[in-house]
């Protein structure tokens, strides 16, 4: 069963803090300096987005629970690198210790969110991993495409 009647990746929470805190390193990288724009802005910028498009894949992979935990994972490791690289623009006094708690807690809180995930993988995905997906009758939907 999918949490909270969630229809679509955006509507989960985790994904919208993922969102939230890309914006924002994207937003302060800009001000890092123009030296590190093939380095270290590069890099964090990946970092931070690929949390939310690993949490985006993982959504279209729950079908699967292990496709679905392996992608949570990846998402995990993602936040886990953003955070390693607010440590090397810390150190490199690109942003302030105050900045650097903010981006740094955000990704702490991320990161819990994806652990609490993959420890409730059931709940996320859609069948169990015996499901005969051919038996499965659809939910009537309005296709946004087609008239018919």
């Amino acid at each position: 069963m999918v949490m909270g009647g969630a229809k679509s990746f955006r509507d989960l929470k985790v994904y919208q803090a993922a969102r939230e805190a890309a914006l924002q390193v994207f937003t302060v990288s800009k001000n890092f300096p123009r030296e590190e724009r093939f380095a270290l802005i590069d890099q964090i910028r990946r970092s931070s987005r690929a949390v939310k498009a690993m949490i985006a894949e993982a959504w279209a992979r729950r079908r699967y629970k292990a496709a679905f935990i392996n992608k949570i994972d990846e998402a995990l490791g993602e936040a886990n690198e953003t955070q390693s690289w607010l440590d090397d623009a810390l150190d490199d006094e690109y942003l302030s210790k105050e900045l650097f708690k903010e981006l740094d807690d955000r990704y702490q809180a991320i990161g819990g969110m994806l652990s609490r995930t993959i420890d409730r993988a059931d709940d996320f995905c859609k069948h169990g991993p015996a499901t005969d997906y051919r038996s499965i009758v659809r939910e009537e939907e309005e296709s946004p495409f087609t008239d018919h």
